[in-house]
């Protein structure tokens, strides 16, 4: 991948920008080369390596209205084409809605540790795949074909470049791999289940412990029974909390604020939200964050910003527009445009340091029989689906389809098919304690979440 340069990029911005008169400007540029694979039963299914560079540039006019273009010609003459076209486009800008310059743009950044990689090339991609596949397929009869799979790994660059002197740049190496298994067996329906790893490169990744989750997982969905419609105290596995509380992140987005598509309202701070145990932060410098970046869209540096503190909303996220509207700091979440989006990093979910929260076992709150469920049993909540049609963000409500398992009897029986509802703010009110260590997700930081009184309706 050709390395961008910065410092010459802002020479020749700054050349053609006076060339037409234009003062005031930024611009994000990002380019990446790519490579994955994707295989079926020890043959190739799908090979693919691309570059792409792409250039989003913003221009105010004399009135502070600004326009906006995007291009992939990263030429002398495509770039001189998107300041004219930005320019052009300034005249049609929003006044009621015009961004400026983030006030931290030039603020120093921190340092990420962050390795980078040389790639280890499509064809070695491949060969790793067939054997994680092969390795994963030998460890049940059942497990018939690993129908989801990739194994990829990526070069980036970002730059952030202002006409007040912001020059921000960053190298990044990735890689990733994924096995989702479908095991059947005879009269009974197919079960599938899988699990993700995340590494600085395709050498680092762990594939052994990605192929055992994905196998116990599947595994353990074999032996399935329906579940009676009730309610539930029922326990979300880090991942399945994590997914949820992301469906639901306009609660902490300012932008979903002003726009009046959030269920908090710009007083919304210091009210009580969830239980007085319960610390959400927003934290893109995690070092478990693999793909953290420095820096928004803005050039504003990334922190840490405690979004829920003793079940107290503290926080929104903001741009450089939505913290001048709040009267705040731009908090490093926005991404770059005419109307600039605000969007989360990466999560850390547990238990307020000093707050008196119950830290809970599975088999000893399950052997007490502390439930409201119609037969008795606790249900464990693996992974949750259709977040996307299942959720309505704007009012609360949630209804998802769901695997997970039936703890009864000190057995764990997978659930044959169910959906779990209920509404945010209720369950928020209702977590009544936390399980094991936190884990590293690739969404965030987060334990097993208990919550009481949920609503699972069984299959009919």
């Amino acid at each position: 991948m050709d390395k961008l340069d910065a410092p010459a990029l802002r020479s020749r911005i700054e050349s053609f920008a006076r060339a037409q008169g234009i003062s005031r400007w930024d611009l994000g540029a990002a380019s990446s080369s790519d490579s994955s694979v994707q295989v079926d039963r020890g043959e190739a299914k799908q090979m693919k390596a691309a570059q792409r560079s792409s250039i989003t540039v913003r221009v105010w006019n004399g009135e502070g209205l600004v326009g906006i273009t995007s291009t992939s010609d990263l030429s002398d003459a495509g770039l001189q084409k998107a300041l004219s076209g930005a320019q052009d486009a300034s005249a049609f800008g929003n006044p009621d809605d015009s961004p400026a310059f983030s006030p931290l743009a030039t603020a120093p950044l921190q340092t990420l540790e962050q390795p980078l990689h040389e790639p280890r090339g499509i064809l070695e991609l491949l060969t790793s795949l067939k054997d994680a596949e092969r390795q994963l397929l030998d460890r049940h009869p059942a497990l018939t074909t690993v129908p989801y799979n990739g194994l990829a790994e990526r070069s980036s660059e970002r730059i952030y470049l202002n006409s007040d002197g912001a020059c921000r740049q960053q190298q990044l190496t990735t890689a990733s791999v994924y096995l989702y298994a479908r095991a059947e067996q005879a009269g009974r329906k197919p079960r599938s289940a899988g699990a993700v790893r995340l590494a600085y490169g395709a050498a680092s990744l762990d594939i052994a412990g990605c192929i055992n989750e994905a196998a116990e997982r599947t595994i353990s969905h074999l032996d399935y029974a329906p579940i009676t419609t009730g309610h539930y105290t029922c326990v979300f596995s880090p991942e399945a909390f994590l997914d949820l509380i992301g469906a639901f992140s306009s609660l902490f987005n300012a932008r979903s604020v002003l726009d009046g598509v959030s269920l908090s309202h710009k007083d919304s701070l210091g009210q009580s939200l969830a239980v007085p145990f319960l610390s959400i932060v927003d934290n893109g410098l995690n070092t478990g964050n693999i793909g953290a970046s420095s820096f928004d869209g803005e050039g504003t540096p990334t922190r840490r910003l405690s979004l829920v503190e003793g079940g107290v909303l503290q926080n929104f996220l903001h741009s450089e527009a939505t913290a001048r509207a709040f009267g705040v700091a731009p908090t490093g979440h926005a991404g770059l445009g005419a109307k600039v989006s605000v969007g989360p990093d990466w999560f850390e979910i547990g238990a307020t340091p000093g707050a008196a929260g119950a830290a809970l076992g599975l088999d000893r709150h399950a052997a007490s029989g502390q439930n409201a469920a119609p037969g008795g049993g606790l249900v464990l909540i693996d992974s949750l689906s259709a977040l996307h049609a299942g959720v309505k963000a704007s009012q609360g409500s949630f209804s998802l389809p769901f695997d997970g398992w039936l703890l009864q009897g000190g057995e764990a029986r997978s659930i044959d098919a169910a959906t779990v509802a209920g509404d945010i703010r209720t369950l928020l009110n209702a977590i009544v304690g936390f399980e094991g260590e936190a884990k590293v997700t690739p969404d965030g930081l987060c334990p097993y979440v208990w919550v009481e009184g949920l609503s699972i309706t069984g299959e009919a």
